[in-house]
């Protein structure tokens, strides 16, 4: 099953997304992140973290200064700007790679940007900030646009939908529109279903399961199910450890038939795993051996 080839477009630079998948790799620079929270929260872990990600092979690194665990609550633009921004001018020293600002405010996304970010991923697909559309249209940055209901604290409380897929593809459409209207360019758009954010573990499989139906937004995917709460249900079910430390194969799966069903990138904290199982869900859905280019 192919996939539509895109050109993302990250300011003056083009990113490939076609016969093979990119591996996003997590870097929580966060003392309260639900799988690594703590394990990163110095600029000095977050670096280290990140060479590590890049030994491995990441395509893109995505570094988040504020946790969004369910029930979770923010943090200042200050404190966000100074868990990430040194990371970032660290990064840009050393790398070429794309680097990924997880972040829903226009503040820390500006500074980040500033630093050498070319990626805006916002789980609020833009929502939750009035000046974000603005600052990536003028920027030409990437944008991930992620669906999601309410915010962290209260999103899980908002899970109740009628029709599943039709009402998260409407939602997406919405944010797309939004973005097109601020001025961003329809080739620095990839779209996020946000598995994990308001939806309960059966919709996420769900989810996963109907990603095609996304793919006909006519935008490339990411897709990031790294050790969340849906794989732990699916491990439990079947009497087998499920605490998050023990999701990495869950998580595989996970990411090895989303790729299949069409998402152009992977967002994961297993990066070395992720290239192995992607390289063989690549090779399967394309018919032939993918490289690196």
């Amino acid at each position: 099953m192919l996939r539509p080839e895109f050109q993302w477009e990250l300011g003056s630079r083009k990113l490939r997304l076609g016969p093979r998948t990119l591996v996003m790799g997590v870097v929580n620079a966060t003392p309260d992140s639900f799988f690594d929270g703590g394990r990163h929260s110095s600029p000095e872990r977050a670096l280290a973290q990140a060479r590590k990600l890049i030994e491995e092979g990441v395509d893109i690194i995505d570094l988040g200064g504020e946790s969004t665990r369910p029930q979770s609550k923010g943090v200042s633009v200050q404190e966000e700007s100074a868990r990430v921004v040194p990371v970032i001018e660290a990064l840009v020293r050393e790398t070429d790679l794309p680097i990924s600002i997880d972040t829903k405010k226009a503040s820390v996304a500006r500074a980040a940007l500033e630093a050498g970010a070319l990626i805006i991923n916002d789980i609020t697909g833009g929502r939750s900030d009035p000046e974000m559309l603005d600052l990536a249209g003028r920027t030409g940055c990437g944008l991930v646009l992620m669906h999601m209901r309410g915010a962290p604290a209260d999103m899980q409380s908002r899970t109740d939908y009628a029709d599943l897929n039709q009402e998260v593809r409407s939602e997406l459409e919405e944010c797309v529109r939004a973005a097109l209207e601020a001025g961003v360019r329809p080739e620095s758009i990839v779209l996020d279903p946000g598995i994990g954010f308001a939806k309960t573990p059966t919709q996420n499989l769900k989810l996963i399961d109907r990603l095609e139906a996304l793919a006909g937004l006519g935008y490339p995917l990411l897709v990031g199910p790294s050790r969340k709460s849906f794989i732990g249900f699916s491990l439990e079910a079947q009497g087998l450890a499920h605490a998050p430390d023990d999701r990495i194969w869950g998580t595989m799966a996970a990411v090895t038939l989303s790729a299949y069903l069409g998402a152009h990138i992977l967002r994961v904290h297993d990066v070395g795993e992720a290239r192995q199982v992607l390289a063989v869900a690549d090779a399967v859905r394309e018919g032939t051996f993918i490289p690196v280019q």
